[in-house]
Formats: C-alpha cells, sequence, structure tokens
C-alpha cells in the first residue's frame, strides 16, 4: 500500500539532502519535498567531519560512493527533464547545506531523521544556520518504523528490556506503519541542475580515499542490491530460525549495510516479515524480531544517551578491567585473530578481510573478549566501529553491553561462552574455520575446535605446529571464566 500525497502549500523550490536514506523509492523526506515544492534539487556531502578519522581504504564510503552513483542514475530515470540528478559535495555539512541552498534559492530543506548524538548535533547548527538564510529545515521519520517515545509502557516510561518492547511494537503495528512513500507519482517536481552543477558523482580519490576490495568480494550496494538481497533472502526467511546461528550456512540476509544507508526501506522488510510471521513463519517470525532489537537499540540510544560512553546498567562501571602492556598485547592478538581459538580467530578474519562478521560469531567474540580477556567492552565496540561495513551506533554499543551484561538484559553476568562448545555446536565440521584459518584446514572435524588438545601425531598430519604456524590458546578458558566471576562480584555487592 502507497501513501497518498496530501495536499500541501507550494514551496518554489525545496532541497533534498541524502544521508542514511540513499535510495529514490519508499523514502519519506523526498515523498515530503516532491510534494510541498514546485521544484526540488537533491545533495548528498561527503561531510568531512564524519570522514576525517576514517582509514583512506574504507569499505563503507566505498559502498556509499558506489550507492550515490546508482541513486543519481535512479533520479534521472524518474524524470524526463534533461540534467535531473544528484548532487554531490565534499566538506563541512554545517557549511555546504547552508551555501547550496542559498545558492540554489530554495526556501526548505528537507532531511530524514538521524539519530546518533553527532548527528544530532550537526543536523542543530545546520538547522539554525539555514534559519539566519531565512531557510526551514524540515525533518522526517523513515530510518525505523517506530523512534524515540513512540512505544512506551503503560507508565508512559522507556522499555529497558526487549521482549516486552517488542510485544507493545507488534501491538501498536497497524498497516498505515507500513505503507510506501510515493515517489514515482510526484517525480516531475524533480528540478534540473544548474549547468556547473551537472558533475558526476566524485570518485574515491576525489574525497582523498582508495579502493578497497568491496568489488572483490561482491557485495551488491546501491537500491538494486538492496532489493536483489531481499529477494534472494526471500526464498530463505522460513528457515531463517535455525539457519542463522551456523556461519558456515547461508543463513542471514545479509541486508545490515543496506539498512544501515537506507538502500532498502524499513518498511517494505518489516511489513513483509510481519505479513509472514502472521502466515505462520517461524522464521520470518525471529528475523522480524532481529529488525525489532534494531529499533529497541535506537530509542535505548534516545532514552540513555549516557550508553555512548558508559555501561546503560550504571553499576558496571565499577568493574576494574584489565590494563597494561599485557592487556594491550591480548587485545592486539583478538583484534589480528591470533588468539588460540579457531572460531574466534575466524571471525576475526572474516571481518578484517570483508568488513562483515556473521551475528552469531559477533556475541562469541565479544564474550571471549570481556569475559576471557577480562578487557573493557568499549575497546571491543570501537574496533567493530572501524571495521563493519553496517556499523551502526545503537545496535553496536547495544550488542557489545549485551555481551559484557551491562545492558539492557535480563541475562545474570554469569553468562559466558564457551568459545570451544560454541564452535563445536555451531560450525561442527569447521567449515567457516578452515575457510578463514587455512592453517587448520588438515585437522579432523574434532581436532579442529581445540587443536592444543589434539594428539601430536594429528597436529604432525594435518601440518599444524601449536606456538608456530597456529598460536597457544592466550588464555585458558576454565581459569578465565573463574576469573571474570570474581571480577563481575563488585556488581553483585552493589546490586
Amino acid at each position: 500500500m502507497t501513501r497518498s500525497p496530501h495536499p500541501t502549500q507550494q514551496v518554489d523550490a525545496g532541497l533534498m539532502w541524502f544521508r542514511r536514506d540513499l535510495r529514490a523509492f519508499d523514502n519519506a523526506a523526498l515523498h515530503h519535498a516532491l510534494s510541498q515544492c514546485k521544484q526540488v534539487h537533491c545533495v548528498f556531502v561527503f561531510d568531512s567531519d564524519i570522514l576525517g578519522p576514517l582509514p583512506k581504504a574504507d569499505r563503507r564510503v566505498e559502498f556509499i560512493r558506489e550507492s550515490l552513483v546508482a541513486l543519481d542514475a535512479d533520479l534521472q530515470a524518474l524524470c524526463t527533464q534533461q540534467g535531473v540528478g544528484l548532487i554531490v559535495r565534499h566538506g563541512k555539512a554545517v557549511e555546504e547545506i547552508a551555501r547550496l541552498a542559498q545558492e540554489l534559492h530554495v526556501q526548505e530543506v528537507f532531511a530524514n531523521h538521524d539519530y546518533e548524538p553527532a548527528a544530532i548535533e550537526r543536523d542543530a547548527k545546520v538547522r539554525g544556520a539555514l534559519a539566519d538564510a531565512g531557510i526551514g529545515l524540515q525533518t522526517y521519520k523513515d530510518h525505523v518504523i517506530f523512534e524515540r517515545s513512540e512505544v512506551l509502557t503503560q507508565m508512559g516510561k522507556p522499555y529497558g528490556v526487549f521482549t516486552p518492547y517488542k510485544n507493545a511494537w507488534l501491538q501498536k503495528l497497524t498497516p498505515a506503519h507500513l505503507e510506501s512513500y510515493a515517489i514515482q507519482t510526484l517525480a516531475k517536481a524533480l528540478a534540473p541542475r544548474p549547468k556547473h552543477l551537472q558533475l558526476p558523482v566524485p570518485s574515491l580519490a576525489d574525497i582523498g580515499f582508495e579502493t578497497t576490495n568491496l568489488k572483490q568480494l561482491a557485495v551488491p550496494t546501491g537500491s538494486a542490491g538492496g532489493q536483489m538481497l531481499f529477494e534472494d533472502f526471500f526464498d530463505r526467511m522460513d528457515r531463517y530460525d535455525e539457519a542463522r546461528n551456523f556461519p558456515a550456512v547461508k543463513g542471514p540476509s545479509y541486508l545490515g549495510v543496506h539498512l544501515r544507508f537506507g538502500t532498502v526501506s524499513i518498511r517494505e522488510l518489516a511489513g513483509v516479515g510481519h505479513q509472514r510471521m502472521l502466515a505462520g513463519s517461524k522464521g520470518a517470525e525471529v528475523w522480524l524480531s532481529e529488525l525489532i532489537w534494531r529499533e529497541f537499540y535506537h530509542q535505548i540510544l534516545h532514552h540513555h544517551p549516557h550508553v555512548v560512553k558508559s555501561a546503560f546498567k550504571r553499576e558496571y562501571d565499577a568493574i576494574a578491567w584489565e590494563h597494561g602492556k599485557l592487556a594491550k598485547q591480548r587485545f592486539a592478538a583478538w583484534c589480528e585473530g591470533r588468539t588460540g581459538y579457531p572460531l574466534v580467530d575466524a571471525a576475526m578474519a572474516q571481518i578484517n578481510q570483508t568488513g562483515y562478521m556473521h551475528n552469531r560469531l559477533r556475541m562469541v567474540v565479544a564474550s571471549f573478549l570481556v569475559k576471557d580477556l577480562g578487557i573493557d567492552w568499549r575497546w571491543g565496540e570501537q574496533y567493530f566501529a572501524m571495521h563493519l561495513n553496517d556499523f551502526d551506533l545503537a545496535a553496536n554499543n547495544g550488542g557489545w553491553q549485551w555481551a559484557s551484561s551491562s545492558g539492557c538484559d535480563a541475562q545474570p553476568y554469569f553468562r559466558i561462552f564457551n568459545p570451544t562448545s560454541q564452535s563445536e555446536k555451531f560450525d561442527a565440521e569447521g567449515k567457516f574455520i578452515r575457510r578463514y584459518v587455512p592453517a587448520l584446514a588438515g585437522l579432523n572435524n574434532k581436532d579442529i575446535h581445540a587443536p592444543w588438545l589434539a594428539k601430536p601425531i594429528a597436529l604432525q598430519a594435518a601440518g599444524v605446529e601449536i606456538g608456530k604456524n597456529y598460536p597457544e590458546p592466550i588464555v585458558d578458558h576454565a581459569q578465565a571464566r573463574a576469573e571474570t566471576l570474581a571480577r563481575y562480584a563488585v556488581v553483585k555487592k552493589t546490586a
């Protein structure tokens, strides 16, 4: 179902500012811009404030760049007028948006909500700069189904535990929440760019970046790429509840990066998942729950902004984490996949080589860092933030706090994943390990999960030399578990 445009007062010219919504269909802000304005220009800004800290070869920047090329083509295809397309700027968004809005003589700028603290601060500055020029900024909900305070307890307070939030989310959902925003029927309002702005999307080199292995990895980009992945997952959705836990199996949707940059519509995804759930699909029900988790963490970030730097459960800030030279050495071993625990090392090789990590493995490696190595969860959170293609502050923070038991979780602190038993259960045949830790490929399905326990003859036959071409375990799990229980006792005392 598509939302019909509401009759609104016509504005002569507007500017659509794309951010985390790189698609020309079912886009709330674009819909409202086209509905309200006689002419609409479209812009994306490679924000130097965001790009500054990133490595020069960053898959996310390349994903955005390729998706902008697709978006530019999609905008051109929507309208027959010559010169229609995307204006791409490189600089500080605070300056570029105000400057371009004045240059194009627009009366309103349209954008979709961005919920991260830095983005909120940026948007406040942009709003002020535009207001100084007599230009308005209108923003809309597009990235989630329910935002901020739309799902509250009966007492009017935000939820702190997922399951009650999920139940309330499902109860509140109506078909109207899933309706798409019409774009094509309004596209005649797209305005031709001034001649000097009819430029192709800048190359990575133009903005100071280098190509990565994104194309070799065959990561689909743009809205067409997102649609292709969603259609592929559609046939697997009913088995998601079982297949999602096994990293060597094609179980996930792989849509994380597309959700992150808005090359897919959350309304379409949630709508299909909800429809399939109502038809009795257990897989669709579990997958929809994952989409709801995403929104749960967004509302946690909104209501509890302290989670960005400290524990959701403040008593967990009393924990004394390992520090000093040994902690740094062990953290480096974790980052580089040299822990001596094959599933952990394979997972870290996956993120380092591809920018992706299977969700089950995100939990395994996070538990290992925090509860086997005793290292502050914020170290791991920052590493994921720098390396994950689908990095999202709210979800990444929520996931790491879940792993450290300091977040929104009813489970107690003594939930500690055993990396060996996780390996035996979820990669029983060692297929995933063999792919990412080729030094262990010759071991049998039993020995590959704990090679340090294998018999010398088996190691020799497989060409594995513990301590030489594959490391010894950097900690003993049983001993580390005991140390974690002691470390977390401070929480028990303050509870």
